[in-house]
């Protein structure tokens, strides 16, 4: 998840190991209820603005496994249900082109619920953007997000300017990626792209006044592109092995169970 980390602590007194594709589904279900309030307020705040939202269930790469497929098939018809009008999504395969099988799957799934699609900045990452671009291309997706295969889009902008050549209206090239009010209008005039994307941020402060400075919750290695935090369920196994019958997460005699 971009910009933000979730943890669900979960107690019981299974006996079997945790299956990957429970921890899976169980994982997509809890992502959408905790999303559900942040697009519900950004539909409400912007209602005559096209809401396109980010499917991706995890940082790093993008290369996905078929239960990470299965969560974002179900995030797609969230995003629908949430008043989303459209999805950001983009599957790739291990040798660095763009996944048709697994990017037609989901694109599949979004043009069922009648969703907008732009393909993220996945195409950064591949081996080689133009013909990334025609494969994107023929699989007759909208839009695509880039920066050029650059850090930010100024760096990349020749490149995007080439893309928005080879596109010739096929597809609509979206620069974006370090985008501010200081370069937008140099970009667009230098690449001809008629669509940008810009976070628009800036940093805001806490206003607690009580910081333990001895405490933190931030990773010590946060993820990056090629390796990032996931839920091994060897060491849930051992976890549960290792509290045995200590009662911990049951509930006492004659109490309500929790949800």
């Amino acid at each position: 998840w971009n910009n933000s980390q979730s943890w669900c602590a979960c107690h019981s007194r299974a006996t079997e190991a945790v299956a990957e594709h429970t921890v899976a589904v169980l994982y997509c279900k809890l992502k959408c209820q905790l999303y559900a309030g942040l697009i519900k307020s950004v539909r409400a705040c912007l209602p005559s603005s096209k809401l396109m939202v980010l499917v991706r269930p995890r940082g790093g790469d993008f290369v996905y496994s078929a239960e990470e497929v299965e969560i974002m098939l179900a995030d797609i018809q969230a995003c629908k249900e949430l008043g989303a009008d459209g999805v950001v999504l983009g599957c790739l395969t291990t040798d660095g082109r763009v996944d048709e099988t697994k990017t037609g799957l989901l694109l599949q799934a979004a043009q069922q619920q009648g969703l907008d699609v732009t393909f993220h900045r996945a195409l950064d990452m591949c081996r080689d953007l133009r013909a990334a671009l025609d494969t994107l291309i023929r699989m007759a997706i909208p839009r695509v997000l880039t920066s050029g295969g650059q850090p930010t889009a100024v760096q990349g902008k020749d490149t995007i300017a080439g893309l928005v050549q080879q596109a010739a209206g096929r597809i609509s090239v979206m620069a974006g990626g370090g985008v501010t009010a200081a370069n937008a209008a140099e970009l667009v005039t230098h690449t001809g792209v008629r669509e940008i994307h810009s976070s628009a941020k800036r940093r805001l402060h806490s206003p607690t006044t009580y910081r333990p400075a001895h405490m933190t919750l931030c990773s010590p290695a946060p993820a990056n592109d090629y390796h990032w935090n996931g839920t091994d369920q060897a060491a849930v196994s051992a976890l549960l092995t290792a509290l045995g019958d200590l009662g911990v997460g049951q509930q006492p005699p004659g109490a309500t169970p929790n949800h």
